[in-house]
């Protein structure tokens, strides 16, 4: 069962690359941060055969200056299997982090710094380093930074349409690119939702995850549901259950 959970906490994060890859500048869109709120969500998710159940709470602080993201996730008989915090300010390019901790089911916690007086990104697990150019996101940071480009150009924002993001995680830091699809009829407890799916598909022969969200324009824009999926057809999954606005 622990190594069922140690999975379980690895893939509920976005997942991480093996390979730097060569950066370049992040496209500058224009940003509409959402409203602070608190997110509950119901996990279902299929890891080494196993059927497994748990909750996550995400909390969502943005005062006009600052933001912070917090998120916890457990499993039933586990208890707390990740906490991840992502903090920093607001700027022309909308969420410029200054610091992304996590920590993951029976493994010590990492921290990545934007040091945004010297400019560059530095990880506590490598000794990696990539260059600040504006724009980057960590991936706690990287699905806010994508709602807020949504609410900032809806009718852009459609069918078909890319956005690019670069963003660091635990060791290394790589672009991003999500592609928007339909839209779908999501259920919730809170009801049917109409929400915009959008996906992260990994390149060609990765073993990267796909991500899947679905983000509600009725609501905020905020994710009423996020799908993580590995290669070999395991996945998590997580549908809103309570919304709590601040």
């Amino acid at each position: 069962m622990s190594t069922s959970l140690s999975r379980f906490a690895f893939a509920f994060i976005f997942s991480c690359s093996t390979l730097a890859t060569a950066q370049t500048a992040p496209p500058k869109y224009k940003t509409n941060l959402p409203p602070s709120a608190d997110l509950a969500y119901a996990i279902k998710a299929r890891q080494s055969g196993l059927t497994i159940n748990g909750d996550a709470r995400i909390q969502w602080q943005n005062d006009g200056g600052k933001y912070r993201v917090a998120t916890e996730a457990r499993a039933m008989l586990a208890g707390k299997i990740l906490d991840e915090r992502s903090e920093g300010a607001i700027d022309a390019h909308g969420l410029a982090p200054a610091a992304f901790t996590q920590k993951r089911y029976r493994k010590e916690a990492t921290t990545t710094t934007f040091d945004r007086q010297a400019r560059v990104i530095r990880f506590a697990g490598s000794d990696k380093s990539y260059p600040i150019k504006g724009g980057e996101q960590d991936r706690g940071s990287a699905m806010w930074q994508l709602i807020a480009v949504a609410r900032a150009a809806p009718a852009k924002f459609r069918q078909g349409s890319s956005w690019t993001f670069f963003v660091a995680g635990q060791r290394d830091a790589e672009p991003w690119t999500f592609k928007v699809g339909k839209q779908e009829k999501i259920k919730t407890p809170q009801g049917e939702m109409t929400a915009l799916h959008v996906v992260k598909t990994p390149p060609p022969d990765s073993k990267e995850q796909q991500i899947d969200l679905w983000l509600a324009p009725a609501l905020e824009w905020y994710p009423v549901r996020m799908r993580y999926t590995d290669g070999d057809g395991e996945y998590i999954e997580q549908t809103l259950e309570s919304l709590t606005r601040k």
